[in-house]
């Protein structure tokens, strides 16, 4: 289970608001300057950190905690989430409107396996709302048999070894 994830953005309030909006959930300042939390107080402690753009976590030097530096910002991430939210899908395009960001009703079949909201904050960042109707569907999605017949059988762990070497000759 993932119970939080940390994101950067432009404007780190305005994504958190979003996202509180879309979870119904309470935003707080992070501990890091110019940084939210944002919290839908489920039973797991799920939340979102919104740093400033740039913001990346860094390790420490040997026995000391990671820390947050600033570095160039990126256009776009590799990073995402799937993330089951208690709000409608005409909610979550309408917030995604009124912020100007891309919004896309994904339809189970089409181009996924799962229907899906995908919502791009700010244009950069890419959340895949799961509204509860398309909860079903998602946990049927990735059963193993789904996952075997969508991606063939799981790699074992000394073929991993087998596949590092291949990709790095």
């Amino acid at each position: 289970m993932i119970h939080h994830i940390s994101i950067d953005a432009q404007e780190p309030l305005r994504v958190a608001n979003a996202l509180a909006e879309i979870w119904q959930g309470e935003i707080y300042k992070f501990l890091v300057p110019g940084s939210f939390l944002v919290m839908p107080f489920d039973n797991y402690g799920t939340h979102i950190v919104v740093f400033k753009q740039g913001d990346v976590w860094m390790p420490g030097a040997d026995t000391e905690s990671a820390k947050i530096r600033q570095t160039s910002p990126a256009q776009f991430v590799a990073a995402h989430a799937a993330i089951s939210v208690p709000t409608s899908p005409a909610q979550i395009k309408q917030i995604g409107q009124q912020e100007g960001w891309r919004v896309v009703h994904r339809i189970q079949g089409e181009t996924a396996p799962f229907s899906v909201i995908e919502f791009w904050a700010e244009n950069r960042t890419l959340f895949e709302f799961l509204p509860p109707e398309f909860v079903p569907q998602y946990v049927q999605a990735v059963q193993p048999d789904a996952i075997a017949k969508m991606m063939g059988q799981p790699i074992a762990m000394a073929d991993t070894m087998l596949c590092l070497k291949t990709a790095d000759d």
